[in-house]
């Protein structure tokens, strides 16, 4: 029987570095030691604080479902965290908690996406918010970005691009795959080209807390009238557990809670008792020296890379990205990040997976690996190179 699928699913590209990472995979199981610099993902364990409360919780027995919106004290606990750590003013009702920041992003767009509408989106950028935007048949619209503007959208630029059938522009900060940032009157100027026009604004702070020489920031501080999208991934390291939240303007709140009934009933239980102790000064501490050591890391490997012949026109300043140029090294930054696991056993990630603008000049390299690791890499690379 020849299955019937939905057109949409003709437009959803797999994630290339997955055949990366099977094949990375089938090497160490035949011996081989394979350098991670490909995944997306802090490499340290959830900190104790946080497995801790999980395990209390866990034995009473009481994991039951909790309301759409996530439990009210979670809620409360994000509230008083973008106020002391941001002096931002967040209502808790404004804030819903989610199945990682995947489920936010696909609220946020189901609320507010009709079938045609336009979403603008950087190229490079993270390839899953145009394919969500196609599931809730928005068309996803690339605005290619370069290194002039730290990979970044400016506001002639969404001017110029904006149509009839425009809903909003969606941007990162920190964003993945550059690790660049937008400061707050860059923000405020892209708000204020979307809102003359109508649309509607989707912040992705998904990285926030992770930043290096700058101190984290939210537009939450200064806006109240788009949409946020938060994790507890990165930052707070709680990967696996699949744990997030949106911000979103009080009209839409009631909406989007109907919406979560349905699509996700609740977050997860345990994972969000476990984030009842995320902001906690123990926990803090910990994720405090974490990101001491990503910018040690940063600091140690963009060296490194440049030394081999790497261009990185915008240096990152927050995730645990850097975004190279690698032209002059290959002709196909795929091949090239093949050959690097083949013959260096030396795994990242290419730019075929962030858009269509340039990306076989491109790969993604992650730090999310000791120092002495990604120095060895780097030595690895200019062994193959000899």
């Amino acid at each position: 029987m020849t299955p019937h699928l939905a057109r949409r699913t003709a437009d959803i590209q797999p994630f290339h570095v997955m055949e990366l990472l099977r094949r990375a995979r089938e090497l160490e199981a035949a011996g081989r030691d394979i350098i991670h610099m490909e995944v997306g993902e802090p490499d340290f364990a959830t900190p104790q604080p946080m497995i801790d409360a999980a395990t209390r919780f866990l034995a009473g027995g009481d994991v039951h479902y909790t309301a759409a919106l996530g439990l009210p004290q979670l809620r409360e606990a994000i509230a008083r965290f973008y106020h002391e750590r941001f002096g931002a003013d967040v209502a808790p009702e404004r804030i819903i908690v989610t199945p990682g920041a995947s489920g936010a992003l696909m609220l946020a767009l189901a609320a507010t996406t009709d079938p045609g509408d336009e979403w603008l989106l950087p190229d490079p950028g993270y390839p899953s918010n145009r394919h969500l935007v196609r599931s809730f048949e928005g068309a996803p619209r690339a605005l290619p970005v370069g290194a002039e503007t730290r990979y970044q959208p400016t506001p002639d630029q969404v001017a110029s691009a904006w149509t009839a059938r425009t809903r909003g522009l969606v941007v990162a900060s920190p964003s993945n795959p550059t690790g660049t940032l937008l400061d707050p009157a860059e923000l405020a100027a892209l708000r204020a080209t979307v809102l003359a026009r109508q649309g509607t604004l989707i912040v992705d702070e998904i990285y926030q807390g992770l930043t290096y020489g700058v101190e984290a920031s939210t537009v939450l501080k200064s806006m109240d009238d788009v949409f946020v999208v938060n994790s507890f991934s990165k930052y707070f390291g709680m990967t696996g557990w699949r744990l997030g939240w949106l911000v979103a303007p009080p009209a839409y709140v009631r909406e989007i809670e109907k919406l979560a009934q349905h699509f996700f009933i609740s977050p997860s239980t345990p994972a969000q008792h476990a984030a009842l102790a995320a902001f906690a000064p123990a926990t803090i501490a910990i994720l405090e020296a974490r990101r001491h050591e990503f910018a040690q890391r940063r600091d140690t490997l963009l060296p490194a890379l440049r030394e081999l012949g790497f261009i990185v026109g915008a240096e990152p300043q927050g995730a645990f990205y850097i975004y190279a140029d690698v032209s002059h090294l290959a002709d196909d930054s795929e091949a090239l990040a093949h050959r690097l696991i083949e013959e260096a056993g030396v795994a990242a990630t290419p730019g075929l997976d962030f858009g269509d603008n340039q990306p076989r000049r491109h790969l993604r390299i992650a730090y999310t690996n000791r120092r002495e690791r990604l120095l060895e890499a780097a030595e690895r690379i200019a062994r193959m190179r000899a």
